[in-house]
């Protein structure tokens, strides 16, 4: 499939929100919400950041540490979901050449993720809800220290985000397996071979023997294949945190009706391995496996070329698969209680493997992008590659991390929160997500022009300095022994945290200036015309004239 001209044909002119189809109108939706929900995520980040730098009247203790709660809940889950399931949502039926399953489970897809996150923020924001990891057992059922409206408000919210995290799932196989009228019927095992990836390892498998390939024209494309396996973590992360978070009600209601349970019945080393367990599916499976369909994607779109290495690009997303299971343990690597063979197996050796599945895609996409020089520096590869960037820099220092004695040294403080988590979501996963939105904003617009390139361009570099400015220096700061977690008032570490705060505002500054060239694009009422109800009914992807 030729992607650079399936995607890139859009001739650009006005917006016109009425021309849009139900599948563009909902997927512009979660986009713009979740760049919202950005915004809010940055400035809760540099409220903390000032906070780091000096007191402030305004934001007391409670306040500081429910901020820091909500933060990444804001940011994953209401920004990063949002943005990844709403264009994921178009892509599986585009790419497919056939319609979306259900546009209503869609709509509920992102209103409930959105009104989830509102709900758990409003919990840090009014009651100051703030036992920092989350659903983390038994901190969110101590209720001496912790509101109880606020902690149910907080784990209902999150409830909530996991439901529509499965409409999604539901929505996104639904579309890929069911056969509409009047398209061929498609057998599902076929389906299912291509979709995990198995295909590219029969494929290799078959060369090594001299025979010819098990699947020429595999029965789904590998833009498909990552969506699908990410989407196989993404369900058993959400039933994880849906578990947890249903036990965590359980006592709190009880607690509410005057009953108070022993919450040192549940084995909190059991239920910190069970919890870490799903929560790092997100960042070391569906993070890793998204990333690496979107890179390959993107790598298409704009070469007009076919992957290279396809089949090891399958089967590596199988790997993965893997992989992403049996890593958790690095997280608890400084736990006494952990048994040493889960340290070593799960969190060092296995753990280090992830650096050579995300190699592989790092090399596969450049490969890719050099075999089709030379190529023009549009918003989308300058993005491309500086969401490559952010992982080459991220996975390596996790992976330091995940070293049982080097971890006696960095666990808990600046440097797992900055070099590590925010050069990763910030520069390798954020650029990538506006790689996307750039090559697809023509698309979902019918060709709208995009109002400014010069405001493209210094959105870029903002965003990539701020990025990698602010992750480094709290790493410096964390080397120095600077704690995650912690409120500093005496100002030990101000000079990294002023060079930190510095580049975190040129993060936010520029937000602003993407949100101000994107809706200078499109005009304030064609903001509002994509949540007024479409007047086109087709369940086309896109206006057959478009097409």
């Amino acid at each position: 499939m030729n992607y650079k001209d399936t995607l890139m044909n859009g001739e650009q002119g006005v917006f016109k929100p009425d021309s849009l189809t139900p599948l563009q109108k909902v997927t512009l939706r979660a986009v713009v919400v979740g760049l919202l929900y950005y915004g809010l995520a940055a400035i809760e980040g540099m409220l903390m950041r000032a906070a780091q730098i000096t007191p402030i009247d305004a934001l007391n203790n409670e306040h500081f540490f429910s901020i820091m709660t909500v933060h990444p809940i804001v940011g994953i889950f209401g920004s990063t979901y949002m943005i990844v399931f709403g264009a994921f949502t178009f892509l599986v039926p585009y790419l497919m050449k056939k319609p979306l399953y259900s546009i209503k489970i869609a709509n509920a897809t992102w209103m409930m993720i959105g009104g989830g996150t509102l709900l758990a923020w409003l919990a840090g924001f009014i009651y100051q809800y703030a036992p920092l990891y989350t659903l983390y057992w038994p901190l969110p059922v101590d209720f001496k220290q912790f509101s109880l409206i606020g902690g149910a408000m907080f784990v209902i919210g999150i409830a909530i985000i996991m439901v529509g995290t499965m409409l999604f799932i539901i929505n996104t196989y639904a579309t890929i397996f069911y056969t509409e009228k009047g398209h061929k019927k498609r057998e599902v095992k076929p389906l299912l071979i291509s979709a995990f990836g198995i295909d590219g390892v029969l494929n290799l498998i078959n060369k090594m023997k001299g025979k010819p390939p098990y699947s020429k024209e595999p029965a789904v494309s590998l833009p498909i294949v990552a969506i699908f396996r990410g989407t196989v973590d993404t369900f058993l992360d959400a039933l994880v945190i849906l578990s947890c978070g249903i036990l965590i009600l359980v006592y709190i209601f009880a607690e509410m009706g005057g009953v108070s349970l022993d919450y040192k019945s549940i084995d909190a080393l059991l239920y910190k391995n069970y919890f870490w367990w799903g929560l790092d599916l997100i960042a070391d499976g569906l993070v890793l496996i998204y990333v690496a369909g979107t890179w390959y994607l993107l790598a298409m779109m704009i070469t007009g070329k076919r992957l290279f290495m396809e089949n090891i690009a399958r089967a590596a997303l199988l790997v993965e698969l893997v992989v992403s299971w049996a890593v958790w343990s690095h997280h608890l690597l400084s736990d006494q209680g952990q048994p040493n063979i889960m340290k070593v197996v799960s969190g060092e050796m296995v753990t280090a493997f992830e650096l050579v599945t995300q190699g592989i895609a790092i090399f596969i996409t450049l490969m890719t992008l050099w075999r089709a020089r030379p190529l023009k520096v549009t918003n989308e590869l300058k993005f491309l590659l500086a969401g490559m960037l952010g992982f080459a820099l991220a996975v390596p220092a996790g992976i330091l991390q995940a070293d049982i004695g080097l971890n006696r040294i960095l666990h808990n403080t600046q440097w797992i929160i900055g070099p590590h988590v925010h050069v990763a979501i910030l520069v390798g996963l954020t650029m990538t997500l506006y790689a996307v939105i750039y090559v697809l904003f023509p698309v979902l617009t019918n060709g709208a022009k995009l109002y400014s390139q010069k405001l493209a361009d210094i959105h870029f570099w903002l965003h990539l300095v701020g990025g990698i400015g602010m992750g480094a220096f709290m790493g410096m700061a964390g080397v120095n022994g600077m704690l995650r977690r912690s409120m500093y008032v005496e100002g030990e570490y101000a000079t990294y945290m002023i060079l930190a705060g510095i580049c975190g505002l040129m993060i936010l500054v520029a937000w602003f200036i993407f949100m101000y060239n994107v809706i200078m694009s499109i005009g304030i009422k064609g903001l509002i015309g994509i949540f007024m109800p479409t007047k086109l009914k087709t369940t086309d992807p896109i206006p057959k004239e478009e097409a």
